[in-house]
């Protein structure tokens, strides 16, 4: 089943947002997307999942849930926590681990080259996913929600999608070449970007990469950010506080077409995110 379209207006603009962020209430998304080749993988074919990365991961949730689903067991690695996050009772991390989620800190003098040797020894029935769901089995997943928005019929020829690793939108850049693929850091600057994708593949021409006006430190509260989510939600669409706001300033003040926003889920982090917000701006 297609994911929905819904149109809204933005400073008097017309925008479209294809709604991955209905697949499913945790695997939605880019993540539902990027996991894809998994999701249609048959559960005996594997029986672990090993990750890494942040603890206020979308894509740690998402492949939470996949594992759940199939019956695999789900590894991840961190940098040590603080005791406040690890006792929360919301956010990403909480619901991973309600999933299933086995967490085990890395000691930071140690995490990089443990990380680097993940691969090492593994048995045929382990899988490691890289930060972020950055794995080339994304591409296939990103070739059928290419082929949604050709069958979705609208005039629209540009896109938009924000990134961490930027493997969303340069798969999407690549499975469209007719359209123009807007996208923006949201981890580290846009040369961080250039690099992540490259690694990956060569960037496409039609990928154009939005530099926002100013240095935004990932998943810090922001008085900028809140505003755009609140005015996105006047449109009856929830995005998340993370990656979206970002994109969407870069939208209004870089671009002047219609657009349609490939909405890559993450409103499951809000919770958390909003309680950060209320301790910096509303004490």
């Amino acid at each position: 089943m297609h994911s929905p379209i819904s149109k809204i207006i933005l400073d008097g603009r017309v925008f479209y947002v294809k709604r991955d962020d209905l697949i499913d209430p945790f695997l939605a998304g880019n993540k539902y997307r990027k996991l894809y080749t998994l999701l249609q993988t048959p559960p005996n074919k594997l029986s672990k999942i090993i990750s890494y990365g942040g603890t206020q991961s979308n894509a740690m949730l998402a492949i939470a849930a996949m594992c759940k689903k199939k019956g695999w067991e789900f590894v991840y690695y961190t940098k040590p926590l603080s005791d406040t996050l690890k006792n929360e009772n919301n956010g990403n991390f909480y619901h991973a681990k309600n999933l299933g989620m086995i967490h085990v800190e890395i000691e930071q003098q140690f995490y990089k080259d443990f990380i680097a040797s993940l691969r090492f020894n593994l048995d045929e029935k382990t899988f490691v996913i890289d930060q972020g769901g950055a794995v080339e089995e994304a591409k296939l997943g990103l070739e059928v929600l290419a082929d949604e928005i050709r069958e979705s019929g609208l005039h629209v020829k540009s896109l938009a999608t924000p990134s961490g690793t930027g493997t969303t939108a340069l798969y999407l850049a690549l499975c469209l070449p007719e359209y123009r693929v807007y996208t923006t850091p949201c981890v580290g600057d846009a040369e961080y970007l250039r690099e992540q994708m490259s690694a990956l593949h060569e960037i496409p021409k039609n990928l154009t990469i939005l530099e926002p006006q100013k240095k935004y430190h990932f998943a810090k509260p922001y008085r900028e950010f809140l505003e755009m989510q609140q005015k996105l939600l006047s449109e009856r669409v929830e995005f998340d506080l993370i990656y979206a706001p970002s994109l969407w300033m870069c939208l209004i003040e870089q671009t002047d077409e219609e657009v349609m926003y490939i909405h890559s889920g993450g409103v499951s982090g809000n919770e958390s995110m909003l309680e950060r917000y209320k301790q910096k701006f509303f004490k």
